[in-house]
């Protein structure tokens, strides 16, 4: 069980209500209706694949003024989705581990062991079919977990009944699962995202993605999504949820192109875990250097218990980084001077849920500009020092 002795302590009910936990995983856990019925903040529950998408809007109906609902599948069961209608289950499998002329003699011995535990695949016309009903039977409903990965190998193992946190399928003696050498194929990864992202579009939802170790796959699939959705994409937000990328490449999230002074995707906000994030100093630098307006904070945990714990320390971890004070009080909430992390971000949040982003561009000077511009400066110092 975690550790909260160092963690800072919680602050009054009417402080943690202006709290939301961007990005949570309570159906991974047995449910506790006493604790949920007492969650003092209001949290974002992810889905990750075909057995908690209901779970998570059960939990939702249950208490709506709590949970936003969010529904997608997760990069790490996308090998469970073929995306033609009407693969067997050998070839599909053995197309995405062991492409033709790729094969190895162990590889296929490892594949002969994994089979028997894969599921039979699920076509993606279906996967987005239900995708679209469970999004558009909540109107504040989220795409997510969605993403990419190229860390994850896919277990020798069957997939995990839910609730999965508790699943004693990890392995017969509890320890760690035993990993297969084979990785689900980013170019697989990629059309499932794309494909669940179009829904999200098109509905107009916004969406929590995941990216581990992609980090170039995740700008250029960022930039492909804008340039084919246009004015659409900026009507959604887009949260990089327990955010991995380092600050250099957050910068080029943010980054002003070469022509045009212009936010390279204003809808792209980013939320830190302590569980995921605090495990490197990188992401203090990470805080700093994410402009301030689209900063959010999450748990990234599977228990509701530890919910509040863990995402209040993030928040606390983010106004130390920036410098922003702690508001302690419903007083210090409300009150009328300098504004607190708490404020900050239950006002980005609040961005976060509108969308509707616009860029705000302008033209670049050229050269011939800029030199004059220089020189009216130099002439109006000379001036300012002879007076």
């Amino acid at each position: 069980m975690p550790d909260f002795s160092d963690l800072p302590p919680l602050p009054p009910l009417a402080v943690l209500a202006h709290v939301v936990d961007v990005h949570c995983h309570p159906t991974d856990s047995p449910l506790d209706p006493e604790l949920f019925s007492t969650l003092p903040h209001r949290i974002c529950a992810m889905a990750t694949r075909g057995t908690d998408q209901e779970l998570v809007a059960d939990l939702a109906r249950r208490y709506p003024d709590k949970v936003v609902p969010c529904f997608g599948y997760h990069p790490w069961f996308t090998h469970w989705i073929s995306l033609s209608d009407c693969p067997s289950k050998e070839a599909h499998y053995r197309a995405l581990f062991l492409p033709a002329g790729e094969s190895k003699p162990e590889h296929e011995v490892a594949f002969a062991r994994l089979l028997p535990h894969l599921p039979h695949p699920t076509p993606l016309s279906d996967i987005l079919h239900s995708l679209r009903a469970s999004l558009t039977s909540f109107p504040n409903a989220m795409l997510g977990e969605v993403g990419l990965d190229r860390a994850c190998r896919v277990p020798y193992s069957p997939p995990a009944p839910p609730p999965y946190a508790s699943s004693a399928s990890c392995a017969e003696d509890g320890g760690a699962r035993e990993l297969s050498p084979f990785a689900i194929p980013l170019a697989h990864q990629v059309a499932i995202l794309e494909a669940q992202l179009a829904v999200a579009v098109e509905l107009r939802r916004n969406v929590s993605m995941h990216s581990v170790k992609a980090q170039q796959a995740t700008l250029e699939f960022l930039a492909r999504t804008k340039a084919r959705h246009g004015r659409a994409w900026h009507a959604i937000s887009v949260d990089m949820h327990s955010c991995g990328l380092s600050a250099q490449t957050w910068a080029a999230v943010e980054a002003e192109r070469a022509c045009v002074v212009q936010k390279t995707h204003c809808n792209v906000f980013l939320s830190l875990s302590t569980a995921i994030n605090a495990r490197s100093p990188a992401h203090t630098a990470l805080i700093q250097a994410c402009a301030p307006d689209r900063l959010l904070a999450e748990s990234d945990f599977h228990d509701i218990a530890y919910s509040a714990p863990y995402v209040w320390d993030m928040v606390c971890r983010i106004a130390d980084a920036r410098g922003w004070p702690v508001e302690r009080s419903a007083e210090e909430l409300e009150g009328d001077g300098k504004e607190g992390v708490v404020r900050r971000l239950a006002e980005n949040w609040q961005r976060f849920v509108e969308g509707g982003h616009r860029p705000r561009t302008h033209k670049k000077k050229d050269r011939r500009q800029l030199l004059l511009d220089e020189s009216e400066s130099d002439e109006e110092a000379g001036s300012a020092g002879e007076s």
